[in-house]
């Protein structure tokens, strides 16, 4: 009998056809995303690196972002499901949900690092209700903010326990700073600390390279403190609430595809188990979004 090979699986990039004004985000120095970025260009990537498929994640906020990427995901066997955005306060929440399907749609996520007071929009009453529907449901919500807002962050993770939540991007330490000073560190671990208490939050590691000085280039410190945000991930979370996730096209600003694999993987190889490292690469995604192997 063969042995079935474990699902190995980047939970973390995404797909758009670019206009300026849908994304003004990307800036002017960001030529590499200031274009299309569609699956014919990301799957030969998959492929080399031995993965076998993407959760690909909404880049802004509208319901037409949604429904671009679940046109994708349902014509394309190589993405596994859609993280979409919805107006999760709206009165018409639920219909607007059911209008989707359950076909690949896994679950939503909101640029909450955008808003001007995270902790006012976290809070409010509305908002909080659609996120209870939501996990009634089995969706998943996908937390993204900066290490400055991560104090913002945690009653909401708190209060809404009934499903997974998943922090992106290690909740963005702020890695510019680690090299001038060492508090940055200190702070970023204890606020990350206390989510990876609460044992429905789970943590993908992505993102890194783009919060490091890119525009100026990586160097070999940025990578140590890249491997020591791992490491703390690792410490804080365990092995079985951490997902990979690439973050391309974003992360081609500061590496290649090639480059971020690599570094998790050589990261994975000396620090985890060969059942752990399976986790790491497909097992937890497929445990936290209900993923088929």
């Amino acid at each position: 009998m063969k042995t079935k090979k474990p699902l190995r699986i980047d939970a973390h990039q995404h797909f758009w056809r670019y206009r300026s004004e849908d994304y003004p985000w990307i800036g002017t120095d960001m030529d590499l995303l200031a274009q299309d970025r569609l699956p014919y260009q990301f799957q030969p990537l998959l492929e080399a690196h031995g993965l076998h498929a993407s959760i690909t994640v909404q880049a802004r906020a509208g319901r037409d972002e949604t429904a671009f990427l679940l046109g994708l995901a349902r014509q394309d066997r190589c993405i596994a499901g859609v993280i979409g955005w919805e107006d999760i306060s709206s009165p018409e929440l639920a219909d607007h949900v059911e209008q989707w399907g359950r076909t690949k749609l896994l679950g939503f996520r909101h640029q909450i690092q955008d808003e001007s007071d995270p902790s006012a929009f976290l809070a409010q009453p509305q908002f909080n209700d659609g996120i209870r529907w939501l996990q009634e449901r089995g969706y998943v919500y996908d937390v993204l903010v900066h290490e400055r807002q991560l104090p913002s962050v945690r009653a909401f993770c708190s209060r809404h326990d009934k499903h997974w939540l998943v922090l992106n991007h290690l909740g963005k330490p702020a890695l510019k700073e680690f090299r001038k000073n060492k508090g940055a560190f200190e702070r970023w671990r204890e606020e990350v600390r206390e989510l990876a208490a609460m044992p429905h939050v789970t943590c993908k590691l992505s993102g890194l390279v783009t919060e490091a000085d890119w525009i100026r280039g990586l160097c070999l410190r940025d990578f140590d403190h890249i491997l020591l945000c791992l490491d703390t991930a690792l410490e804080v979370f365990g092995p079985q609430r951490l997902i990979f996730g690439s973050d391309w096209p974003v992360c081609l600003l500061a590496a290649s595809y090639s480059r971020v694999v690599s570094v998790t993987r050589e990261w994975a190889q000396t620090r985890m188990s060969a059942s752990e490292q399976d986790a790491l690469w497909g097992e937890t995604s497929a445990k936290v979004y209900g993923l088929s192997s």
